[in-house]
């Protein structure tokens, strides 16, 4: 018997599968998105509990002419396979291969790029906007899941919807929040009588007719609304969105594909912005995603057997140094406080949330909310810590700017997965942290080159008066150079070895690539200098005046854009600021003006010639050069 996965090639071919098959084919689905992020890794648990939700909507919706728009995107996979590019799957997340997350440029059928959260719905408005401007007729629904309505653009585009006069739908994908069992039975039932479509062209005929009663008839239908949606508010949990003016349906049983049929299409039918209460497992299908999904929420390589990783656990991450760090900073001073947007685990901080519950706060995702109240803390006289990824931390901008650095507090950020992060791709590369931070007045920047150096500028951070962020990568943490290990000055970089000629100053997870380059150029008799940047704002005035009066050749090396970064502001000090800049010249290692798409992070830096061969190759030109010269 022909797989029926064999039979969609290309968009709306579910179409043509035969609704008995339904259950087949979401199992089939299941089966092969858990072979495929068993290989390549990947976002598993979230893809599993949208199946038969994705399935539905497929088969209500017309690609590429309808816009669906999913908010993170990790939970695309389904809809990928749907539009025909399941065989992109062996390159899932690799190096030009099939992203992770919806691309346009990989389908037209992916509407809008998306690989942060709670912007779907904004998006979507701004699609339904322009398609009644433009005349044009088609659908829009978004997907946003619960964890994404904790952020505060989600509410902010609610509110622009509810003034919709044409249709929007928004499906709440809730996999989390608890539905209590005689409100779920209830509903389910008022539901299915709801989204059947005979009751809505009843209700329509209803109204129509009661408002042609003379004088009276505007006002009993108002009357009619008010008491039913007072009953109705009773009955079903949707009375928040009902007073901002959009339409709620549910809950719905988000695996059961009839039903969510039924509801689809009921709210196609609606002239205003309607939100579809969706009620999934997350994982579903997989014993150890249900069980623990959070752990397959993004995951690398596994057994399908048993749901055990293939590759051994490092050592210790950066993350995991921090985390102990954190606990021992808690332990010395009871001030320390820690907050999380919805990532303790990912942070490293869920030991600091068991072990000091009153001193944690995870704000869900709500990065902004997340700056603003570590500044209210600070002002209190707490001291917090603010953990949270280099690419998510830029929702936060304006928050570092006005509530934390014009008033100077002492709030500290945590900046994890700093620089190239691998297959998430362009959205999760955190490579412009010392750009956006380094420019605003009054913020501190200090870039650890291990694992001991993240441990000493925790302790240094517990006595900083002001703003100061720490960024520091993804991955195994390094443990080289530790017989290098100068007390923490503040704006004083470190010389790890005096060479000739030509100085390396390297930033945070650089100096170990500078650091290994060096010991390769050796054999071939060239000597470098090579600097542990440290402090990347203030600059090391005094180290750069060294440098340019002692060498001939001074290259830069950051895992982050070029421009705003280290190396500019080296430029720009050399060039302006000091009597020895002319004489020397300046040569940049960074990440070139581009997004930088997914792979492993090794190979990224080989594309972006960042890594010890490219490092050693430009030495290795300029040395020649100058030898030549002599």
């Amino acid at each position: 018997m022909t797989a029926l996965l064999d039979q969609i090639t290309q968009p709306n071919d579910i179409k043509k599968i035969d609704p008995k098959d339904y259950e087949a084919l979401a199992k089939e689905l299941r089966a092969f998105i858990i072979k495929s992020v068993s290989e390549t890794g990947g976002h598993l648990a979230s893809n599993l509990g949208v199946v038969e939700l994705t399935m539905a909507l497929h088969l209500c919706l017309d690609f590429p002419k309808d816009k669906l728009i999913w908010d993170v995107g990790h939970q695309s996979y389904t809809h990928k396979i749907l539009t025909g590019r399941k065989d992109g799957f062996t390159g899932l997340r690799s190096f030009g291969g099939m992203s992770g997350f919806p691309k346009h440029r990989e389908s037209s059928c992916d509407a809008f790029d998306t690989g942060h959260s709670s912007t779907s719905i904004s998006a979507a408005l701004g699609y339904a906007r322009a398609r009644d401007l433009r005349g044009e007729d088609y659908t829009v629904v978004a997907v946003i899941g619960d964890g994404s309505m904790t952020g505060g653009m989600a509410y902010e585009a609610l509110n622009n919807a509810a003034w919709m006069k044409s249709n929007m739908i928004i499906i709440l994908n809730d996999n989390n929040m608890s539905i209590s069992g005689n409100v779920g039975g209830l509903s389910s039932y008022l539901q299915k009588i709801r989204t059947n479509e005979s009751y809505v062209d009843f209700k329509v005929d209803v109204e129509n007719a009661l408002r042609k009663i003379p004088r009276i008839g505007d006002s009993v239908v108002r009357g009619v609304k008010d008491t039913k949606d007072a009953i109705k508010r009773q009955l079903i949990p949707g009375g928040f969105f009902e007073d901002l003016g959009i339409e709620y349906m549910g809950p719905v049983n988000g695996h059961d594909i009839n039903q969510l049929v039924r509801a689809i299409r009921a709210a196609r039918r609606k002239d205003q912005a309607v939100i579809i209460h969706v009620l999934t497992k997350k994982g579903k299908g997989y014993v150890p995603a249900e069980d623990n999904p959070s752990a397959f929420h993004g995951v690398d390589c596994f057994d399908i057997r048993n749901g055990q990783p293939l590759h051994e656990k490092v050592s210790m991450t950066y993350t995991d140094a921090f985390s102990k760090a954190m606990n021992y900073l808690a332990v010395k001073d009871e001030r320390v406080a820690a907050i999380s947007a919805a990532m303790p685990a990912g942070t490293g901080l869920s030991r600091f949330a068991r072990r000091f519950p009153d001193r944690f706060f995870d704000v869900g995702i709500a990065e902004e909310h997340a700056v603003t109240f570590a500044a209210g803390l600070a002002a209190g006289g707490v001291k917090p810590y603010v953990a949270i990824y280099s690419s998510f931390f830029q929702r936060a901008y304006d928050q570092m700017i006005h509530d934390v650095c014009i008033q100077h507090l002492p709030v500290t950020f945590c900046v994890d997965r700093a620089g190239l992060v691998g297959a998430d791709g362009e959205t999760h590369q955190g490579i412009f942290d010392l750009s956006f931070m380094s420019g605003i007045p009054g913020m501190t920047v200090f870039a650890p080159k291990n694992k001991y150096e993240l441990y000493d500028i925790m302790k240094f951070s517990l006595k900083f008066d002001g703003p100061l962020a720490i960024r520091y990568p993804r991955g195994e943490a390094w443990e080289g150079e530790r017989q290098h290990r100068a007390p923490i000055v503040l704006g004083k970089s470190e010389l790890l070895y005096t060479g000739k000629h030509i100085g390396l100053l390297a930033v945070g997870s650089m100096v170990q690539i500078a650091v290994n380059a060096r010991q390769q150029l050796l054999k071939e008799g060239i000597d470098v200098t090579v600097v542990n940047v440290r402090f990347v704002k203030p600059l090391d005035k005094e180290m750069l005046d060294w440098l340019s009066r002692t060498h001939e050749v001074l290259i830069t090396l950051e895992e982050n854009v070029l421009a705003g970064g280290y190396g500019m502001a080296v430029s720009d000090y050399l060039m302006t600021g000091n009597d020895y800049g002319h004489h020397v010249k300046l040569s940049h290692i960074a990440v070139p003006d581009v997004f930088v798409e997914q792979g492993k992070v090794g190979l990224l830096r080989e594309e972006l010639g960042m890594d010890e061969a490219s490092v050693s190759e430009k030495v290795r030109k300029y040395w020649n050069t100058l030898e030549d010269g002599k």
